[in-house]
């Protein structure tokens, strides 16, 4: 009975904590690991910094919202599959329900030029740089990750497109196999991962049959909920890249077949830009624009499900994997690469998207300050982030 009770008590903790970060993570995806990061890892210790970069690395290599699946898998990691979904719920609730409110009334509810909107892009400045420095001072110890870091940066920069952190990726490993077979250590602590190596092969084989079985049935059918369901559920299972990659290959399948106008779909971006949470939520607005509340609720599970189904088949063999010198040399390589990959983003779109005068640099200064020197949490850095763009604006 008392291992019920706590099992409960666990869930319901990962739920309030999610939530909590699903009302606050303004930013998009890089500033979503900031707050995860600041919350899970740095506060709470559910996780060490490690672990952290090698869930963060294994996400990048999968399709679909990196940021969500990371949340997905400390859930997982935490009260097993059920903690994963209310891990996402919680993350992912807040935000849908104000694109769904949205998609009903977008005719006469528009926040583009909120000012509000721009106080939240310089709080992610704040949070986004704190949670580099913490990462870089763990994951690019030495002069050689340092450089993997910087080169990807560089590259990213100059050439931002989704496949390209793929390859950066990949060839961070194969450095990492040559430069850091001596660093590894071969007794890594052990995560529980409550999900088997049978259920995880099981959960790849629905993925793949979906994958085919899907849109063979919607050829077949008229049933505009089964068109929804195959149209974000192929989005979600094959886009590299994140939100604002997705956002362009659904404007592709909606638009040109007239199932919404041109700036019925830039207001559900944009509003899809101002809201915490992930960018994949813009699949509830498009859902609801077509068949109301219910196609919300069929394209949002059709985004998001091969994410879940992903994510249970990679974990369980996470374990044996971190344990193989080769992996841990390769991911070395990886974490690296990914620290170039963040701060390459923190520079596009989060930083020069929000910093645009002295006074936005002095803001993000003092809640930077705030957080990394006085330990504010996150949650607090927002709504003084708020109140100090609202009050900057009165006497400038």
């Amino acid at each position: 009975m008392s291992r019920q009770k706590n099992k409960f008590r666990t869930l319901v903790e990962i739920f309030l904590i999610s939530t909590k970060l699903g009302l606050t993570s303004f930013g998009g995806p890089i500033a979503h690991l900031a707050y995860f990061k600041d919350e899970y890892i740095d506060r709470r210790k559910w996780l060490d910094d490690r672990t952290y970069a090698d869930i963060i690395a294994i996400c990048q290599f999968l399709p679909g919202p990196a940021s969500s699946q990371v949340g997905i898998s400390i859930g997982m990691l935490r009260g097993g599959v059920i903690g994963g979904f209310i891990s996402w719920l919680g993350f992912t609730f807040p935000s849908i329900i104000v694109l769904v409110l949205f998609a009903l009334m977008y005719q006469t509810f528009s926040l583009d030029d909120a000012g509000f909107i721009h106080s939240l892009k310089i709080v992610a400045v704040a949070v986004v740089l704190h949670a580099l420095l913490g990462l870089g001072k763990k994951l690019t110890p030495d002069k050689p990750r340092i450089a993997i870091a910087l080169v990807a940066a560089v590259i990213m920069l100059l050439y931002p497109f989704a496949w390209m952190q793929i390859v950066i990726i990949l060839g961070a490993g194969l450095i990492g196999l040559k430069l850091f077979k001596k660093k590894t250590k071969p007794n890594v602590q052990p995560l529980s991962i409550k999900i088997s190596k049978k259920f995880g092969l099981t959960s790849l084989g629905i993925l793949l049959s979906l994958l085919v079985i899907v849109p063979i049935l919607n050829k077949l059918s008229d049933n505009p909920f089964l068109h929804i369901f195959d149209v974000f559920f192929r989005v979600g299972s094959l886009v590299f890249g994140g939100g604002h990659v997705v956002l362009p290959m659904i404007e592709r399948e909606i638009v040109p077949a007239g199932l919404l106008t041109a700036s019925e779909f830039l207001a559900g971006y944009g509003m899809a830009q101002a809201v915490p949470g992930p960018l994949f939520t813009f699949s509830s607005y498009i859902g609801t624009m077509l068949e109301g509340i219910v196609g919300a609720i069929v394209a949002t599970v059709g985004i998001f499900l091969p994410s879940f189904l992903l994510i249970i088949a990679a974990l369980p063999f996470l374990n044996e994997l971190r344990n193989r010198s080769v992996f841990q040399s390769a991911l070395m390589g990886v974490n690296a690469s990914v620290v170039g990959i963040l701060l390459a983003a923190f520079y596009d779109p989060v930083l020069n998207s929000s910093i645009f005068n002295a006074t936005d640099f002095a803001l993000a200064a003092l809640l930077f300050g705030l957080l990394n020197i006085w330990k504010v949490p996150a949650w607090l850095i927002v709504i003084l982030g708020v109140v100090g763009g609202y009050l900057i604006q009165l006497i400038t």
